[in-house]
């Protein structure tokens, strides 16, 4: 068999249960012969799309698929200025589905190919999210009569914007608190509301680190007084709070495990 080469590159974008996900295939000169990869970046689906297209595809194009290493390496300083998550995405996707096109022409998995299985299975986790500790508190319970151990959990923050949680307040409705015993009163003029009949990546709003904070450590001792240490519990906090109080949360945190 001669070595393949790229014929062509499609990126296609599709949306399954309201998440964006960016699925590349690369189609090689012989019949039948492609792989796919996946390039999801579910916050700049578009950028990750106009990569492909418009500059690795060309770039490509005409390239023997078992080249992986070379063609990564190529496509990485191509660019000159390098890193960041849009690049970074559309290399994985190519880099995915020539792994897959690999796998195919030698009749293995993938995984032997990298040297075979270290594991029988790798463990899951689910997401939970509430405006109360109550509503995830139900969620884990569900999900733990299905069989799963580890579960994340998030909770609303009252009256401010929180990550994770889809039925979080958005918009004009986290301007609302007066109380400074609750958090800081928002005075601002920079916030917009957004419509509900809409699909954002991450509506914004006014979030403050330290009701965030109180919230979710009063969920981690509702939680693990309910369901005991032997379940496994996650949270995102994902780069909301600032170091110092990282730090701080990090230790107040430790004993819920």
């Amino acid at each position: 068999m001669a070595n393949p080469k790229i014929k062509d590159i499609q990126v296609i974008l599709t949306e399954p249960d309201n998440i964006r996900l960016v699925i590349v295939k690369i189609i090689t000169d012989q019949d039948g012969l492609y792989g796919v990869g996946c390039a999801t970046f579910t916050q700049r689906p578009n950028p990750v799309l106009s990569a492909i297209e418009d500059y690795l595809k060309p770039f490509l194009i005409g390239t023997e698929v078992n080249n992986i290493e070379d063609i990564w390496q190529s496509s990485y300083v191509s660019s000159y200025w390098r890193n960041g998550p849009v690049l970074n995405n559309a290399l994985s996707g190519i880099d995915q589905a020539l792994w897959d096109i690999k796998g195919k022409m030698a009749n293995l998995p993938v995984y032997d190919l990298l040297g075979g299985k270290t594991r029988e299975a790798a463990a899951v986790y689910v997401h939970t999210s509430g405006d109360s500790e109550e509503e995830v508190g139900d969620q884990m319970q569900s999900y733990i009569e299905q069989g799963f151990h580890h579960i994340r959990v998030q909770i609303s923050t009252p009256g401010y914007a929180t990550y994770g949680n889809k039925s979080a307040k958005t918009g004009n409705q986290t301007v609302n608190n007066k109380d400074p015993l609750v958090g800081p009163i928002p005075i601002t003029q920079r916030i917009k509301n957004y419509d509900d009949k809409k699909l954002y990546a991450h509506p914004g709003g006014v979030f403050e680190p330290k009701p965030y904070m109180k919230s979710a450590i009063s969920l981690f001792e509702y939680i693990r007084n309910r369901f005991g240490y032997g379940v496994e519990i996650l949270h995102d906090v994902h780069e909301r709070i600032p170091p110092i109080l990282g730090v701080w949360f990090a230790k107040e945190v430790e004993k819920y495990q």
